[in-house]
């Protein structure tokens, strides 16, 4: 045990589920919506490069949520960021990604590293004693496993609840159960839910949520947790005296919490503007246009002339652009959106990005740039083509080509979205120190 760093308890589960479309997201962030109007300090985390969820869970806890993915983030990474969590909160959350042991590594594989109890989240519609069949199964499925218990999903009725709770035969915690409420649901689009500031009423259905929880006993804490004492990683201030603008907004909102807390810790001074408010680019020495969904405003970007001057302008003056994804896609000549309509684009980057019904690409990336080797994800449906050469390729853990990164001048471009804290001197390079 470091000394300067003791070991820190917390109360804390891992929201899991046999599969994608469960309800983990609604079930974590009612559960975290729950506890904080309680009064109750809570800190949610999601496994995997998220962006949505965690913006819905940040509204549920308020406070920012921070992604686990021992891939992407790093062991170490997430260590420190949970040992961190546990000294201020009273509560910890993780929302899993997929199905328990879906991926490499899983979610089961983080639960197990860090020791988190796992709750299951099981869609509970079309089932009745086969729900306990399919607890045991997930509790015992690999060993070592710290599994504790069930939260039941669209439940049909009390009696429903009081069946599948009778079929765990006392072996395992029941969590409650949420019922069938298509008021309380959140909306989604091809990426996922919608951007939490989208969602008009948030706060009422995430009310709503809680209190169908409350009248399953689901407000007691779970068991606590000791996480190990990890010191944050050492970031020297190679930013300090520098600005960097940040696009925000509906059209530019995919931004790792981490990424923010990284470039501050760097000494950067962090500007933002709404592009899609017809905000003008703040004076600054570097530009970093996030990933989201500028194909559904295509139009009003691309209506917004002094944001193209801006653009062209910074570009000129040859200051750093990092776009990324929706921030690449915003900068080709065109764009065509999923209505097949063609809009202009920045024009800073030869070439056209369409969209598409099909998933063009999920995962994990690595690459190595002149700056140094950073990790990220990508997760998208559409399609560019450009006659520009990539400066490198990312590559896939297991060793397939990954995304082409573009540079042009010292503005560079992919679609994946990187994780700064993997290589704190290698994001700083990019914005230009």
């Amino acid at each position: 045990m470091n000394p300067r760093f003791p070991d820190a308890s917390c109360p804390a589960l891992f929201v899991a589920a046999p599969a994608s479309g469960q309800g983990k997201t609604t079930v974590t962030a009612a559960l975290a919506r729950l506890h904080a109007r309680q009064g109750r300090r809570v800190r949610v985390f999601k496994c995997g490069p998220d962006f949505l969820d965690p913006q819905i869970h940040a509204v549920a806890s308020g406070h920012p949520v921070h992604n686990l993915d021992l891939g992407m983030c790093g062991s170490a990474d997430a260590a420190w960021r949970l040992h961190a969590a546990a000294q201020d909160a009273d509560l910890i959350l993780v929302e899993g990604v997929m199905g328990l042991f879906d991926g490499t590594p899983s979610g089961a594989d983080i639960a197990r590293y860090f020791g988190i109890p796992v709750m299951a989240v099981i869609d509970a519609r079309a089932m009745a004693q086969t729900f306990g069949a399919l607890v045991h199964g997930l509790a015992t499925w690999e060993p070592g496993l710290p599994f504790s218990g069930v939260l039941a999903n669209h439940v049909g009725s009390p009696g429903h609840a009081d069946l599948l709770r009778d079929s765990l035969g006392g072996s395992f915690a029941w969590y409650g159960a949420l019922p069938q409420d298509a008021d309380a649901a959140l909306p989604e689009r091809h990426l996922g839910l919608l951007q939490a500031a989208e969602i008009a009423d948030l706060g009422a259905r995430l009310d709503r949520l809680a209190d169908h929880l409350a009248r399953t006993g689901a407000a007691d804490l779970p068991p606590p947790v000791s996480f190990a004492g990890m010191p944050p990683a050492d970031v020297p201030p190679l930013l300090a005296g520098r600005t960097v603008a940040i696009a925000r907004d509906a059209a530019f909102g995919f931004i790792y919490p981490a990424n923010l807390d990284l470039l501050r810790a760097l000494g950067a001074e962090l500007r933002f503007f709404s592009p899609l408010a017809g905000e003008s680019l703040p004076p600054c020495d570097a530009l970093w246009l996030p990933g989201g969904y500028p194909e559904l405003h295509a139009a009003t970007l691309a209506a917004h002339d002094a944001w193209h001057a801006d653009l062209a302008a910074h570009k000129a003056a040859g200051k750093p652009i990092l776009a990324e994804c929706g921030g690449m896609m915003s900068l080709f000549a065109s764009i065509t959106d999923r209505e097949g309509v063609t809009h202009p684009g920045a024009g800073l980057l030869p070439g056209h990005t369409r969209m598409q019904d099909r998933l063009a690409a999920l995962g994990t990336q690595i690459v190595l740039l002149p700056e140094g080797r950073l990790t990220g994800h990508t997760f998208h449906y559409s399609r560019s083509e450009t006659p520009l050469e990539p400066l490198a390729r990312a590559h896939t853990p297991a060793g397939r080509e990954g995304e082409a990164i573009y540079r042009v001048g010292r503005l560079t471009a992919s679609y994946v979205h990187f994780y700064f804290p993997s290589n704190p001197t290698a994001a700083a390079r990019l914005f230009g120190a």
